[in-house]
């Protein structure tokens, strides 16, 4: 057994001193020699290049005070966290817990934060929160653009968040961020069957344009908002289409669909939500009703054309009626009609006139 040991520690190292096992202190650069019959005498050798010092009994090299002037000692709470930049530049992020680096090699800055606020906010927060190890005690989450993230801590409702990246202290809350579309939105009510007044069953197909107006509202009055819009709006046209009969509907689907709309924007404000609008796209009929309809629609249109031709047939003689009361009251009138009758005929072909006797022949010079 050798009863000298020999040590030699560099000028960027730092010995570490045990005997039987308790530390002793440190060790500066240089040849280092030690008697020790026993073999209870022990120095690890670390070098200072790597701030960080880790050593299986670290907390002991702390409390002796040995690195008071050779390292920054941290000792961090449970509500407490580090962040570590060497040489300038940003490095990690530290858990609770008790750490020391050397400031002999590199220039090392430490800047401790209470996590109790849970929401971390630092200037440099884009560079700490995609570090390598910022994982370990920071939840990150982004808020995408024209979204809202709505921030619940404990179950609590916090605040709402504009679009953009955020990050919460692990450990100290239970932190949950609900990511809510503030763009317009399209729900289709589809395949509504309905009965009207009058036992006829429909099938519509509706639309509803909205946009979310309230995101605390959106998350904390329903589990799903876009499904308690479809829900209501489903209620609605039963409510609205079902007081109705079916030629109502028809004639005024208009006022319907308003009505609707009113409905559905009253239900939607308890949602956070705004209607941009409501309207009925289709609306089906069963084909047994449709055929119906189409004959009801052919025997109208008949009629109306029966009634436009008796209208017109009774003007026709009001008018032939007239004409000849007219020349029946004026021979002269009566004798120019006769000479435009004959120009007619004449311009229409050759008009040959065969004279017979003097008396038929005074009677056609006397007409012409």
């Amino acid at each position: 057994m050798l009863l000298l040991k020999r040590y030699k520690i560099r000028s960027y190292e730092m010995g570490l001193l045990f005997r039987d096992g308790e530390f002793q202190g440190m060790i500066a650069a240089g040849t280092h020699w030690y008697f020790d019959p026993l073999g209870k005498v022990r120095v690890d050798v670390v070098s200072q290049r790597e701030p960080l010092l880790v050593h299986e009994q670290l907390d002991l090299i702390i409390k002796s005070g040995a690195l008071a002037e050779r390292a920054i000692v941290l000792d961090l709470k449970d509500n407490e966290r580090a962040l570590v930049w060497i040489e300038n530049r940003f490095s990690h992020v530290l858990p609770a817990g008790q750490y020391a680096y050397w400031t002999g090699q590199k220039q090392v800055r430490v800047e401790i934060v209470d996590i109790r606020s849970v929401r971390f906010e630092h200037e440099q927060f884009k560079t700490i929160v995609r570090s390598t190890l910022a994982s370990r005690v920071l939840d990150v989450c982004s808020v995408q653009r024209d979204h809202v993230g709505v921030l619940f801590i404990d179950g609590r409702y916090i605040d709402s968040l504009a679009s953009g990246e955020y990050a919460f202290w692990k450990g100290t809350a239970d932190t949950k961020v609900v990511e809510v579309d503030l763009r317009e939105t399209i729900v289709d009510v589809g395949g509504q069957e309905i009965m009207t007044a009058d036992k006829v069953t429909l099938r519509l197909n509706a639309v509803v344009t909205y946009k979310v107006v309230d995101a605390r509202k959106a998350v904390s009055q329903t589990d799903d908002v876009r499904q308690a819009l479809y829900r209501d709006t489903q209620l609605v046209l039963r409510g609205v289409v079902g007081t109705r009969e079916l030629d109502a509907f028809l004639s005024d689907k208009d006022s319907v669909a308003k009505e609707i709309e009113e409905n559905v924007r009253r239900r939607a404000g308890e949602l956070g939500l705004d209607i941009a609008s409501v309207g009925i796209r289709d609306v089906i009929l069963p084909g047994e009703m449709k055929d119906l309809m189409n004959k009801v629609t052919e025997a109208r249109k008949a009629a109306e054309a029966n009634l436009i031709v008796r209208r017109e047939e009774t003007a026709a003689i009001r008018s032939q009626a007239n004409t000849a009361k007219l020349l029946a009251d004026s021979p002269t009138l009566m004798r120019l009609r006769e000479l435009e009758v004959l120009e007619k005929i004449a311009s229409a072909g050759k008009l040959n006139i065969v004279l017979g006797d003097k008396g038929l022949a005074d009677k056609v010079v006397n007409l012409l």
